[in-house]
């Protein structure tokens, strides 16, 4: 089965090579330690992560600073931290040798939670109006925080980074259209692109490691006029010019892969995870894949996101037959006829990630799918540990819980 299964086939990442076209896409679950360290959950999650085998692991988005975070019990890659991502890599590797892992740097900046950090911003939106405005200054010791981050993960055994560029985050927001504020990173196109472009250059100089690979997940399109893949600052005409371009210059500065996304979860969610309801959004991510593998080299691997709402084929997928409408279908599909190179499973791999493992064995019919009912997004929003309600009794009892008290408060208070 796997000579002739596309999504099987091993891929060359840069230097290194994952052992078949199946990732695990960054899922932040808020189970990390007070200081930011990987706790019990982490461990029991990425152990399970590399034990289905996947060609590689993206760890879940690494604050690079406490100042600006999205999640109070989030993971952070700091000097203080380096110790315990060491081990926690250890820890996978021995597992798994073959499968590669790194870790996804991100920043939050108007996304970040008020309750407890900063919303900082190149230029106000309409919704997060509380955040300050960055200064030059500012995003200095940003980039600063991203570079020693990137060291950081080489040191601790990680194969290499995402420098997140999607989904609303800081790298977003310097990027789309609407940053036409006028100062050294708005603006212009060079102006916006300058964050990620430098940072880009400063990471490879300082790292220095051919085998240590580094590329971006990117939204191609934001779905919000001015947003990542709009025609201008107000308009909400999609326009992929700008899209390419970025991740052209990603890959002139080094960058060994791109994983395509759509959205901006705080502001189009149903875009960035196509809903259950309209699942023909997933079109939209095989699209952008397209555009991007069509860009850039041969040698640049293109990961594909947006698959989980296809599960084993039960979707509302119109005009389609059962089985041509499913996750490995499509993935396959999309492989052999290079939309992409790679998928990517996100809320799948919380619902079960070792479908590698179970295709090498024949268990495929053992695979527990993805409903994308979305109470992982729940438990996120929520900030509490993010686990999988449907197939995970522990999620489901606190799933339960959560809304139970809730519930209760809202007695109270009426």
């Amino acid at each position: 089965m796997n000579e002739n299964n596309p999504l099987m086939q091993p891929l060359k990442i840069g230097n290194l090579t994952a052992p078949n076209r199946f990732a695990i896409n960054a899922m932040e679950c808020c189970d990390a330690d007070p200081q930011g360290n990987p706790g019990p959950k982490t461990y029991r999650r990425y152990r399970k992560h590399m034990e289905g085998e996947c060609g590689l692991v993206v760890g879940e988005a690494i604050t690079v600073g406490y100042e600006s975070r999205s999640r109070e019990m989030q993971l952070s890659i700091m000097p203080h931290n380096e110790k315990a991502l060491t081990e926690f890599t250890r820890d996978l590797k021995s597992i798994n040798k073959d499968s590669l892992f790194i870790w996804q740097l991100t920043h939050s900046g108007e996304i970040s939670h008020p309750g407890f950090s900063k919303r900082v911003t190149p230029k106000k939106l309409a919704g997060f109006d509380d955040a300050t405005l960055l200064e030059e200054e500012d995003v200095e010791k940003i980039m600063d925080s991203f570079v020693l981050a990137a060291k950081i993960a080489h040191d601790s055994g990680a194969d290499g980074i995402d420098f997140k560029q999607c989904h609303g985050y800081l790298g977003s927001q310097f990027v789309r259209p609407y940053n036409d504020r006028k100062w050294k990173y708005g603006g212009s196109w060079e102006n916006r692109t300058r964050f990620a472009f430098e940072t880009y250059e400063r990471i490879m100089k300082e790292v220095n490691d051919p085998n240590f690979i580094v590329g971006s997940k990117v939204s191609m399109w934001e779905a919000f006029p001015g947003g990542q893949g709009t025609a201008g600052p107000e308009s909400p005409i999609m326009d992929l010019s700008e899209s390419v371009k970025l991740v052209k210059g990603l890959e002139e500065r080094g960058a060994s892969f791109i994983i395509v996304s759509v959205g901006s979860p705080s502001i189009t969610l149903a875009k960035s995870q196509p809903d259950r309801s309209i699942p023909d959004d997933v079109y939209l991510h095989f699209t952008f894949q397209k555009a991007v593998r069509d860009a850039l080299k041969p040698e640049t691997a293109v990961i594909g996101s947006g698959y989980s709402v296809l599960n084993r084929g039960k979707n509302k997928l119109q005009a389609r037959k059962e089985e041509e409408s499913s996750l490995l279908y499509w993935g396959e599909r999309n492989v052999q006829e290079g939309v992409c190179d790679m998928i990517a499973l996100g809320r799948q791999s919380l619902a079960d990630s070792q479908i590698p493992l179970k295709i090498t064995e024949d268990r495929e019919n053992e695979i527990k799918w993805c409903t994308a009912c979305d109470n992982c997004i729940e438990f996120l929003i929520r900030q509490k540990n993010v686990g999988c309600a449907v197939h995970d009794r522990e999620y489901t009892e606190s799933l339960k819980a959560i809304r139970k008290e809730e519930g209760a408060l809202k007695a109270k208070h009426t």
